[in-house]
């Protein structure tokens, strides 16, 4: 069970429609993984903590960005530098690096998670990001800094190729051994297929209305297929993170 520590906001921006936060965690940080997510309570009358995904880890300090979909995303953007919020974590189970040439590919709010697992795999890695308009586009400089390539692709083709992630994909898909995918469901979907196609390992990153983050309250339970059977498994404890092939079945 991970501990509950009070965290300092050591760094503030926003840009589009973005709040990136950076708060001193130590323990946190010494003992997070690429795809774990910490649970913040926002403060401001909200009863449940919300679920955000680790997007950097910087010495002792925990990076996350996130946009504002409700109440509570909404009252932790409004925290200022030099305040303090409550976060439990790292939680979760998060990605397995076991090859050696990634392809890290997400889209929208997807692409946030991956930071780490670039920062990570280094130059053995290559991201594809998926934005809606070049507005949107977001941490493509921090991705280059860690990998050997960088490919961006827009809805409307305002800003890199225009389409799906999974044209790119299916491009330069050959020469790596493992890819790692967050974002939408049916753009993960969609990118399992062209893995399995390819017969290359591919992990999804899933996300799901959590209450707990612990796996208590089963509110973001989801059906895979594990040893041949459906199971009802929760997001918050056995995932966020599972094989494409356990989801997409």
């Amino acid at each position: 069970m991970s501990d509950i520590f009070n965290c300092e906001i050591i760094k503030k921006s926003q840009c589009f429609e973005y709040t990136d936060l950076m708060i001193s965690a130590p323990e946190i940080a010494e003992k997070c993984r690429p795809g774990q997510f910490l649970h913040i309570d926002c403060g401001k009358g909200t009863t449940l903590r919300r679920p955000i995904s680790i997007c950097e880890v910087a010495g002792t300090c925990v990076r996350v960005v996130f946009q504002v979909k409700g109440k509570g995303t909404k009252a932790l953007s409004e925290c200022e530098e030099g305040g303090s919020i409550s976060v439990l974590g790292p939680l979760g189970n998060g990605f397995d690096f076991s090859g050696e040439r990634v392809l890290l590919i997400g889209g929208g709010l997807g692409v946030f998670p991956l930071l780490q697992a670039a920062k990570t795999a280094g130059k053995n890695s290559v991201a594809i990001l998926g934005f809606r308009s070049a507005d949107a586009v977001y941490l493509k400089e921090d991705f280059e800094k860690y990998c050997r390539e960088v490919y961006i692709s827009t809805d409307d083709g305002t800003a890199g190729e225009k389409g799906f992630v999974t044209d790119i994909q299916k491009r330069i898909i050959c020469g790596f051994d493992l890819v790692m995918t967050c974002g939408p469901d049916i753009m993960m979907k969609n990118v399992s297929a062209v893995c399995r196609d390819n017969d290359i390992n591919c992990q999804v990153s899933l996300e799901e209305r959590m209450g707990c983050g612990t796996g208590v309250c089963l509110c973001c339970t989801r059906t895979v297929m594990r040893g041949g059977e459906p199971d009802n498994l929760c997001v918050c404890k056995e995932g966020p993170v599972f094989d494409s092939r356990e989801v997409y079945f």
